[in-house]
């Protein structure tokens, strides 16, 4: 039983060259020779089409990672108004040994963070009025009324990666990592640049990619006629 044709053969074989007898190509449908057309040097549109979309790509897997470093930090910083981006605070209320008389008994601190359950030696206390005693802490501070011992302990802690890619994105570790955020910036550029050019006709950038690309820069303009 001879085995069935692949599907599409028949379309191979009209728009596939093959060798005639003469040994010259010949495209099947019409018997005429083929010739291959000349490859597309260097300058040629579509050798820059190609190399647009070579940069494009790999452009585009190298500034990944860092673009949604960059955008998660934009997006805490944006609202810097609304929180600490940076740090989380709680406050948390215990009760702690009073104090009778104006003088603060030898060891006062550590009862205070034992009622506290912090185990951990205080790193300081300061005393800003005759009533009030701040024992500092490693990632805050504990203020004790020393009348009725209420006291109120502030913890500082950092936002886990949202203070790491804050620390990236503001620029904080300066040095070499400057060179960097500058190379991503002008990579930026390069993947916006090369991507209006990467669709040809009405879905391009002379179609309604036109329309699209002008949008985009008028949104900026217009938050910047309201607001200045």
């Amino acid at each position: 039983m001879n085995p069935a044709p692949r599907v599409g053969a028949a379309l191979d074989s009209e728009s596939s060259p093959s060798k005639g007898g003469d040994g010259a190509e010949r495209t099947p449908a019409t018997g005429r020779k083929w010739t291959p057309g000349p490859k597309p040097g260097p300058g040629s549109a579509v050798w820059w089409r190609k190399w647009n979309r070579i940069v494009h790509r790999d452009l585009g897997y190298l500034c990944a990672g860092l673009t949604v470093v960059y955008a998660i930090s934009g997006v805490a910083v944006n609202h810097v108004r609304d929180w600490n981006p940076n740090f989380s605070i709680t406050h948390d209320t215990i009760q702690s040994p009073t104090v009778a008389g104006s003088a603060i008994p030898a060891g006062y601190e550590e009862e205070v963070l034992a009622a506290a359950g912090i185990l951990e030696t205080p790193r300081g206390s300061f005393r800003p009025d005759p009533g009030t005693l701040r024992v500092f802490i490693e990632d805050g501070v504990v203020e004790v009324d020393l009348v009725s011992g209420e006291a109120v302990v502030e913890r500082v802690r950092e936002r886990a990666i949202l203070w790491e890619a804050n620390f990236l994105h503001l620029n904080q570790p300066r040095a070499l990592w400057t060179w960097v955020a500058d190379v991503f910036a002008v990579a930026l550029a390069v993947l916006a640049v090369s991507g209006l050019f990467m669709i040809r006709g009405r879905k391009g950038i002379t179609g309604r990619g036109a329309w699209l690309t002008a949008a985009g820069v008028l949104v900026p303009l217009v938050f910047l006629a309201l607001y200045l």
